[in-house]
This record gives C-alpha cells, structure tokens and sequence, in this order.
C-alpha cells in the first residue's frame, strides 16, 4: 500500500494519474497547503522541501522498512521502475522519456506555475512580470507541439510517465487563457490522454477540495505567496 501525500493541484494530480494507470492501492493523506499542512513536522519528515507530493511506499521491493519519496519526477520514476510500467527499457525511447519528463519538471511547470501565480493570484497586476511568464509559456507550448508534430507521445510511440507529468499542467490552458488551437499537436494528445479513463480518475481526486480563490482567503495568502494581511 502507498501512502500519498497529497493535494489538488497540477503537480499532485501527476502522482494520483500514475497510481491510477498502474492499478496501484493508495491511501490518500490529504495536505490542505491553504492552512500550512505542508510545515507540519510529520509531513517535513517525508517532504523536506514543504511542498506536495511526496508518497511514503510500505511494501518496498526490498521488503524492509517503508520508503518515502519527494519530487515529482523522482516519484514517478520510482513507481515506473517498481511497476515495470510506462518507462520504456529500449535505450533511445528511454532516453526520450527521462529528457521530457525533466522538461517538464525544471521548465513547463515551473514557468506556468508563475504564469499562473501572476495572471491569476498577484495582488496587484505586473504588466513585465505577466508578459515575460506568458511568452516563456508560449515559447513551451512551441516546443511541445513540435516534438508531437514528429511523435505520438513524447516518448515516441509509447504513453509514459513523460506524458503523465506534462498533462496536469497542460489542462490548465484555459484559465491560464492559451489559445490551445494554435497548437493542433498539443491539443490532439491532449484529447487522446483525456480519454483515457485511469487519467481521468487520477485528475479527479480531490476536485471538490480546490481553493479556487485563494487570494481571498488571509490565511492562504499568507502561506502559499507570503503576504502577510495589512
């Protein structure tokens, strides 16, 4: 059984996919980031970043005791080598899936996420700081339409952990306000992964448990963007 530390949003919805898409039994902790969950020392132990995911495995292969896991791409990794599952073994597919999963763990998410944090969150609008995170999500989306220009998925053929990684983020085009018809590659494997059912329950978890304004909310403002109330 494999504890997920979790909450809804694009990064936690990677994990709940993978474990979706793999048939793996999960207990879901949830970890409300509006209230400060994520500094409790009991969840610092397993995630010494603060942040979510992170998943603690009590039946690791080596059969001792539990492992816990923090990082996205790590967790991801980990459960793709622990299933023998949607991680290619053939040198090259393999060495495509790693490439695009770390693309989108050090560039996409993270440059939508601030896309996201000042178009949609920012007490006040920053015409520079929203620009300059617009076109740098633009220039992304460039580059993933390319490679599904040539590829079926980003790993080549084969639905991966690459693809899984890349879709939660992806799915936030509309309120991030990308035209996503501008990028016909993208939105025809956006729709292809959309259909698939263990997807569609992985990005569901959760769902009714999403703090859709967190701006309004003092406490929330506080601890996910630091500001602190007048």
């Amino acid at each position: 059984m494999i504890d997920l530390h979790t909450a809804p949003t694009p990064n936690g919805w990677k994990i709940s996919i993978m474990l979706e898409e793999c048939d793996l039994p999960y207990r879901t902790r949830w970890v409300n980031i509006g209230k400060g969950d994520q500094f409790a020392e009991a969840f610092l132990a397993i995630s010494p970043n603060n942040k979510i995911p992170a998943i603690v495995d009590n039946d690791p292969e080596d059969g001792d005791a539990p492992i816990s896991m923090f990082e996205t791409g790590a967790i991801l990794l980990y459960l793709a080598e622990k299933t023998g599952r949607f991680l290619p073994t053939a040198l090259r597919a393999r060495k495509a899936a790693l490439e695009w999963l770390f693309w989108q763990v050090g560039g996409l998410g993270p440059m939508l996420g601030q896309h996201g944090h000042f178009k949609l969150y920012a007490p006040e609008r920053i015409a520079y700081a929203t620009e300059r995170y617009r076109n740098e999500t633009l220039r992304l989306y460039g580059v993933l339409n390319a490679r599904l220009a040539v590829e079926t998925y980003l790993a080549g053929d084969d639905y991966s952990i690459a693809d899984m990684a890349t879709f939660p983020w992806v799915q936030t085009y509309k309120a991030q306000e990308i035209p996503l018809g501008d990028f016909p590659h993208v939105e025809r494997w956006y729709d292809a992964l959309k259909a698939r059912p263990a997807l569609r329950r992985g990005m569901d978890l959760g769902r009714d448990k999403i703090n859709r304004r967190p701006q309004d909310d003092a406490r929330a403002r506080e601890v996910l963007f630091g500001i602190k109330k007048d």
